[in-house]
């Protein structure tokens, strides 16, 4: 498996000679896999290793022996460690965000800032081939175009490397088995709520059960062919965009002869505009590239509100993409009657997974605000997601009376420009849950619950 990494990474040119690379440990197989090879072809690279690992403050003790663990495997090769310890759910419930995105986000910014400090040239990480095949999976059932079933690239931004990216998770584990490394197994991973996790316990071994047992490198062969006919539409349509485009760090126009260019181009353009307002593509799906250029075929004035704030306005049939600068009024009168299994809600790009399970089955780890579970057997009437109403009442868990969302808000001190934006789910007319924040005394799960509803809310892409 090292000859395999060390053709990876001559491949893909992920380090030049005396680098200092940064590597990302969670203390899992992956990451613990990952920093052990590169320590063993540190010498052969010429590199410098330092591990860097973040503690999530989300499953107790289990994570503070992650950390140590991965401290004392540090210590025991002689590679520089370093931690953050962070309340990652305090963070999500400010910013009104998953665990998941929140997480995401502040190990990237962690990554980022020890690059700084330490002046370090590559941050690696421990993606492999499987979930390579898993996000290539998800995208295609999310209907993702050609950019997407690319999957993650082994090297991006020529600071991010993948040197496990054409590993399997198997070799991973057999490796670690080997050279008995003993690695840490977070327990969350095995749980089903969420749509990866699905994929990777129960729909890719019903694919090699049942259809084709390589679908791994069946999938990671696929990417890879996606990628060269992919690397030059973008080259085409990037010349496009560079001669249709007013391109200002404020706002992007796209002036209306880009629109009679192929759909294959003209996406593009799309997808590069709101890249240089928004500086991210995460959140924008393909309703969205196809919402702006719809658009652009209605009368001048016609608007198009975007994830992260983001305003596209036809202009007498050039289209401005620019920041929301005006306040408005955000709450959504829309509400959605959801069903047991997966529902997307495309208003707030959110994916809310309903499952019913006996009481004998029941597992509460109590960690995630947006998991949540309900004695369904006290539930009558539908299960609805909507906004906040005028007059609102939820008997918080563990209180007796009522109490008014509006006084929630307040002692929970959610910040008033948000409050229309959370989630109520309903059951019938009552509200059972205020998402992310608590749920009803009247559909807790007691001695007395038989079956129950689990509900997990999971927001912005995976």
């Amino acid at each position: 498996m090292i000859e395999s990494v060390l053709n990876t990474i001559k491949k893909n040119k992920m380090f030049n000679s005396n680098d200092k690379v940064i590597v990302a440990v969670s203390g899992g197989p992956d990451s613990i896999c990952l920093l052990h090879i590169l320590y063993i072809l540190r010498k052969k690279l010429n590199i410098t290793l330092v591990a860097a690992h973040v503690n999530h403050c989300l499953r107790g003790i289990e994570a503070d022996e992650d950390e140590l663990y991965v401290k004392r495997f540090c210590k025991n090769l002689e590679i520089e460690f370093k931690s953050l310890k962070i309340d990652i759910d305090s963070i999500a419930k400010k910013r009104n965000i998953s665990c998941e995105s929140a997480g995401r986000e502040e190990r990237y910014k962690f990554f980022k800032r020890l690059k700084i400090e330490l002046g370090a040239q590559k941050i690696a990480i421990a993606h492999n081939a499987n979930d390579q095949a898993e996000t290539i999976l998800m995208r295609i059932i999310r209907g993702a175009g050609l950019n997407g079933l690319i999957g993650i690239r082994p090297i991006r931004d020529d600071i991010f490397v993948r040197p496990l990216i054409h590993n399997t998770r198997t070799e991973i584990e057999k490796y670690c088995s080997d050279n008995n490394l003993q690695p840490r197994v977070d327990k969350t991973n095995f749980e089903t709520v969420y749509s990866r996790n699905k994929i990777r316990l129960e729909l890719i071994p019903y694919i090699q059960k049942n259809f084709n047992k390589d679908i791994i490198e069946v999938l990671n062969r696929f990417s890879e062919t996606i990628k060269v006919d992919n690397d030059y539409l973008e080259y085409i349509s990037r010349e496009k965009f560079k001669k249709y485009c007013d391109i200002k760090p404020e706002k992007v126009i796209i002036f209306k002869e880009a629109f009679l260019e192929k759909k294959a181009i003209l996406t593009r353009i799309v997808r590069f505009s709101l890249k240089s307002i928004a500086k991210s593509l995460i959140d924008f799906e393909k309703v969205h590239i196809l919402g702006i250029i719809d658009i652009q075929k209605h009368s001048t004035g016609k608007e198009l509100m975007l994830p992260h704030n983001i305003l596209a306005v036809n202009d007498y049939g050039n289209i401005i993409i620019r920041k929301n600068t005006m306040k408005t009024n955000k709450f959504c009168s829309e509400q959605y009657k959801l069903k047991i299994g997966c529902n997307y809600i495309p208003n707030i790009n959110s994916r809310i997974y309903l499952k019913l399970t006996d009481m004998g089955g029941y597992v509460s780890y109590n960690q995630n605000r947006f998991i949540q579970y309900f004695d369904y057997d006290k539930i009558q009437g539908d299960i609805v997601l909507r906004n906040r109403k005028k007059g609102d009442r939820i008997i918080p868990l563990g209180m007796t009376g009522k109490k008014k969302l509006k006084d929630l808000f307040i002692d929970l001190k959610v910040p008033k420009d948000t409050r229309d934006n959370v989630q109520l789910i309903c059951f019938g007319d009552k509200i059972g849950w205020v998402v992310g924040y608590r749920i009803s005394e009247l559909f807790k799960v007691d001695k007395n619950s038989k079956t129950i509803l689990t509900i997990g809310f999971e927001s912005g892409e995976l």
